[in-house]
């Protein structure tokens, strides 16, 4: 009779401890979620300007992704901005597990007469397309009718542009995401 009820004692202690690891487990929304970057179209496509834009872009978004509950992944191709490949997106999104993926552009104002006379004011554009290639949503910042920012480095305007973009681009997943739980 006690081995009986010790087996049914040690029974329902592991069941119940089956049953509180299952509590413990996390919804799928709350998983990280892993955003695959392209390297920004620099606009106007000049070599000396285009690493220190990708790294004011990159430490922008690194900054904003790593308050929020997602992984960042970057790639050092180029996507070209306005004819967007949907295959490769579909590609690269299945090589690297990503759940979403960002194709941005930065382009620089021109001032003045010279050739290679800039302004630091940037208008940053971003595209996310989902894991099977469709556009979700995009976004665009100009630095200067936002802020209405003169003067200033170049490169705070970039991290201020991406911010803003990738500002946009959140609340807009936030509704679609609304939308989609409401349909179904």
């Amino acid at each position: 009779m006690k081995k009986n009820q010790l087996f049914l004692l040690s029974a329902s202690l592991l069941l119940l401890g089956f049953t509180a690891l299952k509590a413990q487990k996390k919804p799928v929304e709350n998983q990280v979620k892993k955003i695959l970057y392209f390297n920004p179209e620099v606009e106007p496509n000049l070599e000396e300007i285009k690493e220190p834009t990708n790294n004011a872009f990159f430490g922008a978004v690194s900054d904003k992704i790593s308050s929020r509950r997602n992984r960042l992944m970057r790639t050092e191709t180029q996507m070209p901005y306005d004819s967007i490949d949907t295959k490769t997106i579909i590609e690269y999104g299945k090589n690297n597990d990503a759940d979403f993926i960002v194709v941005p552009k930065i382009k620089y104002f021109k001032v003045g007469l010279g050739k290679y006379v800039f302004s630091n004011q940037v208008l940053v554009s971003m595209k996310v397309f989902d894991a099977n290639g469709n556009l979700l949503t995009s976004s665009q910042y100009d630095t200067y009718r936002k802020n209405m920012r003169l003067l200033g480095s170049t490169e705070n305007s970039i991290k201020i542009g991406t911010n803003g973009a990738m500002k946009t681009i959140f609340q807009e997943l936030k509704k679609l995401k609304t939308v989609s739980e409401n349909t179904f």
